[in-house]
C-alpha cells in the first residue's frame, strides 16, 4: 500500500500522524511525507546579464531583488524539507516496518499534493483538516477540501481527538448501494483492526427523495424503499462480521450531510468512511456533495474512498 502524507508542522498535521495508528493500516506500507512551501521560487538573473560591462542602476536593483526573492524562497523550501524529515522520523518510529521517505517543494500546497499524487499514484492521501503552521501558514483549511474533491485516489482528512491510544476504535460507515460505498466497505474489511473495533453501518433516507421514489416504486409495483435499504444495510453488516468486525445496522432519516455528522458525534466515532460518489438520479440516497460536506463538518477523521473506475 502506498500512502502520501501532507505535512506542514501544524498541530493538525501532527494529529494526522497520530491518527495513522488508528486507521487500521497494514504493516507493509510505502509512505511519502510531503511538505510544501507556499512560495514561488524566482529564477536567478542570467550570468550574462550580471557580467555585462555596463549595468544601469535599475538593472542592479532588479538583479538584487531577484536574488533576494530567490534566497528567501529557497530558505522556505529548506524549512519545509526539515519538517518533512522530522515527520518522516516520527512515522518511522511509530511504524518500524514501513518504508518512509521525505519530499519537499515550492508550490500552492493543494496543487503540490495533487501533482505528487498524480505522479506517484498512492492508494491513499492523508492530511490534516486545517494547517496553521509557523511557516507562513503553509497549509490552509481549503487545501483539504480541494484535495478531497479533486484527488483521483482515496483521501483521509484526519482530526485529532483526545482519546487514549488503546481505547476502542469506533467507525461510522455510510452506505447507499453505490460503487463508492461498496469500495468503502471493502476498504474496511481489508484493513487490520483491533478486536474491539466497532462499526456503525448507516444508511440515510432523504425524505424528499424517498417520497418521489415511493411513488415511482408503487407505480412499477416493486418492493418498498425501506425494505431495500434494510436489506442493503444488513448485507453490509454481514460482510463486515464475516471479516471479524463487530457491526450494527442503522437506518436514519434526514439530510445525509447533517445526519451522518450527527451520527459520528452520537457514537463518538474516530472516523467515518464514505464513498466519493453516491448514487445518482432519482434512486440515490446520498447527494453528490455529501463526502465533501462531511469532510469539512465532521468532528472526527473522514476517509473518502474512491473506486478504481473513478480513476479511469
Amino acid at each position: 500500500m502506498k500512502i502520501l502524507i501532507a505535512y506542514d508542522g501544524s498541530s493538525c498535521a501532527d494529529a494526522a500522524l497520530n491518527d495513522l495508528r488508528r486507521a487500521g493500516l497494514p504493516a507493509e506500507v510505502k509512505a511519502r511525507i510531503l511538505s510544501v512551501a507556499d512560495v514561488w521560487v524566482a529564477p536567478r538573473p542570467d550570468k550574462e546579464v550580471c557580467l555585462q560591462p555596463v549595468i544601469t542602476v535599475r538593472e542592479k536593483r532588479v538583479i538584487a531583488a531577484r536574488n533576494q526573492a530567490h534566497e528567501k524562497a529557497m530558505h522556505a523550501v529548506e524549512e519545509a524539507r526539515a519538517l518533512a524529515v522530522r515527520a518522516c522520523r516520527r512515522v518511522q518510529a511509530n511504524s518500524p516496518s514501513w518504508e518512509v521517505s521525505a519530499e519537499a517543494g515550492a508550490d500552492s500546497p493543494a496543487w503540490a499534493v495533487l501533482k505528487e499524487a498524480h505522479d506517484w499514484k498512492p492508494d491513499l492521501i492523508v492530511l490534516g483538516s486545517h494547517g496553521r503552521s509557523p511557516l507562513d501558514r503553509l497549509m490552509l483549511g481549503s487545501v483539504s477540501q480541494k484535495v478531497v474533491t479533486e484527488a483521483r485516489c482515496s483521501v483521509r482528512v484526519s482530526r485529532g481527538q483526545n482519546k487514549q491510544a488503546d481505547s476502542p476504535i469506533r467507525i461510522v460507515l455510510g452506505v447507499d448501494g453505490s460503487p463508492g460505498a461498496d469500495a468503502a466497505v471493502r476498504t474496511l474489511t481489508q484493513r487490520s483492526w483491533p478486536s474491539d473495533t466497532r462499526v456503525y453501518v448507516v444508511a440515510v433516507i432523504n425524505p424528499v427523495l424517498a417520497t418521489a421514489i415511493l411513488w415511482r416504486e408503487t407505480y412499477e409495483q416493486t418492493q418498498d424503499v425501506q425494505e431495500r435499504v434494510q436489506a442493503l444495510v444488513e448485507a453490509v453488516v454481514e460482510q463486515l462480521r464475516g471479516a471479524g468486525l463487530a457491526a450494527s445496522p442503522h437506518i436514519l432519516s434526514g439530510n445525509p450531510k447533517q445526519v451522518l455528522v450527527e451520527a459520528t458525534e452520537r457514537w463518538d466515532a474516530d472516523c467515518i468512511f464514505v464513498g466519493a460518489r453516491g448514487l445518482r438520479g432519482i434512486g440515490r440516497f446520498f447527494l453528490g456533495s455529501v463526502s465533501a460536506a462531511i469532510s469539512s463538518r465532521s468532528h472526527c477523521s473522514v476517509e473518502v474512498v474512491r473506486t478504481d473506475s473513478e480513476n479511469e
